[in-house]
């Protein structure tokens, strides 16, 4: 007996058959659509994590990872807009402060989409964005390099580094305003479509009620820095599409065998991966995480490298879901990159193990 998915899970089945598969191509040439957007709105999935008293679900975090899988092997543009919202909702859940009560109930409930800029912060020592006091609040100076959902967030968490040193995240309205300016959307050679800009702060001046965390630099850095070790769900939903294209190549055995192997591989890789996730102790077995990850890429390489070879000479076309998925695939290498991450990425590609190491 089957024990059926959890509801968030079966509405990110349904959003993904009925709104974002069926246009994934047009999308990607074209931009995530306001449309798009509003649908996921509507599905509860923005609350996926969040405190059911603000009108969340508190869903486990398999259901989150789950449905982050499904969205993205439907749609990586769709996905990836929609994914800059749960910072901002747990960064609110977490917090006690004013703008909490103001704003964690309608970024839970869908009604309105965050998105974040605050990975400049990577970047310390250096200091792409400084904050400054400046009459009963905060002064943002500097650049943010990469700011998703433009167009299409209705907020933003935006995050720079104190005098003091201090990472200090605080809340605006994701549009042109006196110290804030967008570039125009960045062409990107895959997610164009999700409408990435540039954001030039000069003076953009936010109250001490936007503010939703102050903390020690070094504080923050390190409950940061274990994030980016673990594999991103994004990367099993795009493989798992790739299989599926190949997998429907009719009269091919070789791609359907191709797709059996490289499944089995998916699915163990993808066990390893979220029990590390789940271990109590982020900040453990680092190493274990970095390999898991990289062997995550290695596996969605394979196979949207495979369907493209299926596909042959239409795989050229921009209108082909296997060039498209080949594409997220790479803007997934690259997503949530840190030193350590592309560190740890380059030492496995440059492995002498390294060729063999998907027929091991």
């Amino acid at each position: 007996m089957t024990t059926p998915p959890h509801p968030l899970v079966a509405r990110a089945r349904q959003l993904a058959a009925e709104v974002l598969a069926p246009q994934a191509e047009r999308v990607d040439q074209e931009g995530v659509p306001a449309s798009s957007i509003e649908a996921v709105k509507r599905s509860g999935l923005l609350g996926v994590s969040a405190p059911v008293a603000y009108g969340g679900s508190a869903a486990p975090a398999s259901v989150a990872r789950e449905t982050a899988e499904i969205l993205a092997g439907a749609c990586c543009s769709t996905w990836f807009v929609q994914t800059q919202h749960h910072t901002p909702v747990m960064t609110l859940a977490r917090s006690e402060l004013p703008v909490r009560e103001r704003l964690l109930g309608q970024l839970a409930k869908g009604e309105l989409l965050s998105g974040v800029a605050y990975a400049q912060l990577r970047a310390h020592p250096r200091i792409p964005v400084r904050v400054t006091r400046e009459r009963g609040g905060w002064r943002f100076d500097g650049t943010v390099p990469w700011y998703t959902g433009w167009g299409l967030n209705d907020v933003m968490l935006l995050a720079g580094v104190t005098d003091a040193d201090e990472a200090l995240f605080a809340f605006t309205e994701a549009r042109e305003q006196p110290g804030l300016r967008p570039s125009p959307p960045m062409r990107l050679a895959a997610l164009t479509a999700s409408r990435t800009v540039s954001l030039e702060l000069d003076g953009l001046w936010l109250p001490d009620d936007a503010v939703a965390l102050r903390s020690p630099y070094e504080t923050w850095a390190a409950t940061d820095r274990p994030k980016s070790t673990n594999a991103s769900p994004a990367v099993f939903g795009v493989t798992a599409s790739a299989l599926d294209l190949l997998d429907s190549v009719d009269g091919d055995p070789a791609a359907k065998e191709t797709a059996r192997v490289l499944r089995a591989r998916l699915d163990e890789v993808r066990r390893q991966a979220y029990a590390l996730a789940d271990h109590p102790v982020p900040t453990e077995r680092i190493e274990e995480r970095l390999a898991s990850r990289t062997r995550a890429y290695d596996v969605m390489r394979a196979a949207t490298t495979a369907a493209v070879v299926a596909g042959g000479g239409r795989s050229m076309d921009l209108g082909s879901p296997a060039q498209r998925l080949a594409r997220e695939g790479m803007f997934l290498l690259v997503q949530g990159q840190t030193a350590e991450v592309r560190g740890a990425h380059l030492g496995a590609l440059g492995s002498p193990s390294s060729l063999g190491s998907l027929s091991s």
